[in-house]
């Protein structure tokens, strides 16, 4: 979900709206439907690193670690994607020492007489590949390409670059089918022993680079990247967690900010509890959204329940039989309570997939989990021939060299309590998430990361009333941490996690005559 809430075996990452939407399709369908250093400033940089010259070539087909399928296609007017490999320092505390390999890919602007420079976008995550998600959308942020070559990257730990491995593709089939909200002894003891296990593998396959792919190290190389690729500012898309990177940057380097968009925005001050707890009352608050909708549809709602008291009441119960007795997913593999809780979570980050919503908790009453276990799976970036990609991975390893915080299981079990009321269906997945860092090789850096950026350009920072991921608050948090006349915040009263794919025309206009034009909007627009 996202990086400043906690994971866990079954809700483990935030999403942003687009890369989830290509995954879930085709599983849809499948189923018959860091040690970082310091903040505040830039460490000397090798020369040649800056002015190095990137070599553009046809871009391959993503690879398992990205989540495989086709080389992108060709877009309107012919323009071909292009890719390529930028050399960074892997610690920016030595930047004379070794550097990591980072993908990038772009389509150049349509019409270069009116080009700005190049806009780079982080999809979210974190450990979303930007090489996958930046193509399958393009076709959102066609009318930004013609001021601007569309860029963006795998980032440092995420596919292509050096993406982090940890457990094979049985391991994580186990791993993900554990029960997260444990209820006896060996079930606790099951879970911590999934944790450590997955805990050690990263370390075994990945342990040179786990303490360097951190959020901080991650704005460092954005701020590389624009010099490579020519330009004075860095014009920049975050989406989820992408506005936490992009706040970590506004930061580090004010002066160089340019147009930039934030959306589906992370809270920034919030510690991992907070987080955690803010996306359990955000889900919960999607899925009453999902119900009344479904409710008030009458008979032509699968679901039991004349209102949405009684619909979600339904859903608990039958995650309760879940509990006790999986019932037939895929193939061989069942549906379990928790791949049940995160396949329901998958399908509120947008309205769009309420009808699978509906088909896979009507489908799962019945003895048939499959649609539910391809939500899960798509959460989890798993393809259908059971190929896994290293979302999950990269995801575990930035959140934990970020976030300080490592509870103890007495600790996360003191919490529930409260989770729980905050989310009766998931709150206990989010309580325990807790401690899913507790026992990370390498330490965290933070409590909440600084965004703080006097002196930076206006930054557009958009929230949506009924995102679930990433709750409205957040949005405001962000405007007002950014600093007075920095954070302009934009709310879409909207369903889903952000607003600019939403399809929604008052957030794309504003969006776009910003990016395009230079046009701030007054802080505080509504876009109803």
């Amino acid at each position: 979900m996202t990086s400043r809430a906690a994971r866990s075996a079954a809700i483990r990452t935030p999403r942003r709206a687009a890369v989830l939407a290509a995954a879930t399709a085709a599983l849809v369908m499948a189923a018959g439907c860091s040690g970082d250093g310091d903040e505040g400033g830039e460490p000397a940089r090798p020369r040649e690193l800056a002015t190095q010259k990137l070599t553009w070539e046809p871009c391959a087909a993503p690879s398992v670690q990205e989540g495989e399928g086709t080389a992108p296609s060709p877009l309107p007017g012919g323009t071909k994607w292009e890719c390529s490999f930028m050399q960074a320092p892997l610690d920016y505390e030595d930047p004379d020492g070794g550097t990591i390999e980072l993908a990038l890919i772009r389509a150049k602007a349509s019409r270069p007489a009116g080009r700005i420079g190049s806009l780079i976008f982080n999809f979210g995550g974190p450990g979303g590949s930007g090489i996958t998600a930046l193509p399958s959308f393009a076709k959102d942020y066609e009318s930004l390409r013609t001021r601007y070559d569309l860029v963006s990257f795998d980032p440092r730990g995420v596919g292509r670059s050096e993406g982090v491995e940890c457990e094979d593709d049985p391991e994580l089939d186990a791993f993900f089918a554990l029960d997260s909200t444990p209820d006896t002894a060996q079930e606790e003891r099951d879970y911590q022993e999934g944790l450590k296990k997955f805990a050690e593998a990263c370390e075994e396959n990945s342990g040179d680079v786990l303490p360097h792919v951190g959020t901080t190290n991650a704005a460092r190389d954005l701020d590389l990247m624009r010099q490579v690729l020519g330009d004075s500012k860095l014009h920049y898309f975050g989406i989820s967690y992408g506005t936490e990177l992009g706040g970590v940057y506004a930061h580090l380097f004010p002066k160089t900010v340019g147009r930039a968009v934030f959306d589906a925005v992370v809270d920034p001050g919030g510690t991992t509890e907070q987080g955690a707890l803010g996306q359990a009352k955000g889900f919960q608050l999607a899925l009453n959204n999902f119900a009344e909708a479904c409710a008030a549809r009458g008979d032509a709602c699968k679901l039991p329940g004349s209102d949405a008291k009684e619909i979600e009441g339904f859903i608990t119960g039958l995650l309760a039989r879940l509990d006790k007795k999986p019932i037939p997913g895929i193939g061989d593999r069942k549906l379990t309570q928790s791949q049940a809780t995160n396949g329901i979570a998958q399908a509120l980050y947008s309205k769009e997939y309420w009808p699978y919503l509906e088909q896979g908790l009507d489908e799962a009453d019945g003895g048939d989990g499959g649609l539910l276990l391809a939500l899960s799976d798509s959460m989890n970036g798993r393809d259908q021939n059971g190929d896994y990609s290293n979302l999950q991975a990269a995801n575990a390893a930035i959140n934990c060299v970020d976030d300080k915080e490592r509870f103890t299981v007495e600790q996360a079990k003191a919490k529930l309590p409260e989770f729980r009321k905050a989310s009766p269906v998931f709150g206990g997945f989010l309580g325990w998430g807790l401690i899913s860092c507790s026992q990370w090789p390498v330490p965290g850096t933070w409590d909440h990361p600084d965004v703080s950026a006097p002196g930076s350009a206006p930054i557009l920072v958009i929230g949506n009333t009924g995102d679930p991921a990433t709750p409205y608050a957040g949005a405001r948090a962000m405007a007002a941490a950014l600093g007075k006349g920095v954070g302009v915040e934009l709310t879409y009263e909207g369903e889903g996690h952000g607003a600019y794919n939403s399809g929604d025309a008052c957030v794309k206009r504003t969006v776009d005559a910003y990016l395009l034009n230079g046009t701030v909007p007054n802080s505080g627009t509504v876009c109803p």
